[in-house]
């Protein structure tokens, strides 16, 4: 990885997260419930899931394995309070990657071994993608910067026939040749862009 690109993953994932961030604090009481395009996955879960994969960051950076976290963010971790569960979990993640050293470590994820910042671009990508989802499912703008979506869609795009075999992502939707990054991105990950600024 190039320093550039070192650098430019360190300052995206705290923008990511922050874009997640503006639009739980929109979220009305009673859009919690309301479908997103994460088929199986209300509001509340794309919330949940976010914030649970931020409270694994200092824990793996700190050098923990997947073994040895156990099941400790499973199930609801947002209790009666999502929104300050999801920014207190943010911003211990944020911190955790400007601890001095932390982008020069070894993440011990369930599929392997994998530095540090390659972890930190999946985290950079999934925050952007399920950004988008919450949007979706509160009818907001996603608000995603065109550094963000482009920068996800790189990475993505990188990924190959990888992404839907994964099981994690739909296949891929096909899109026009013009489309634009967005909407580009969002089709590699199985969604159909009807969104604000899609």
């Amino acid at each position: 990885m190039s320093e550039r690109r070192e650098t430019q993953v360190l300052s995206l994932y705290p923008q990511a997260l922050d874009a997640f961030g503006h639009l739980v604090r929109r979220v009305a009481p009673h859009q919690w419930a309301a479908p997103t395009p994460c088929t199986e996955w209300a509001v509340r879960d794309v919330v949940n899931h976010l914030t649970a994969e931020q409270l694994w960051v200092p824990e793996l950076l700190m050098g923990s394995t997947v073994a040895e976290v156990g099941g400790r963010f499973d199930g609801d971790v947002l209790d009666e309070d999502p929104g300050g569960a999801w920014q207190a979990a943010a911003d211990a993640a944020k911190e955790a990657f400007l601890v001095p050293g932390a982008e020069d470590v070894t993440v011990h994820l369930s599929y392997g071994d994998v530095p540090a910042l390659a972890y930190c671009d999946q985290m950079t990508v999934d925050a952007v993608v399920h950004t988008w989802d919450l949007a979706r499912g509160i009818s907001a703008d996603p608000g995603l910067s065109p550094e963000l979506v482009d920068f996800a869609l790189a990475e993505v795009s990188g990924y190959g026939e990888g992404l839907a075999a994964s099981g994690l992502f739909a296949p891929p939707v096909e899109v026009p040749a013009d489309a634009s990054a967005l909407t580009r991105l969002l089709g590699l990950t199985g969604r159909r862009a009807q969104a604000p600024g899609a």
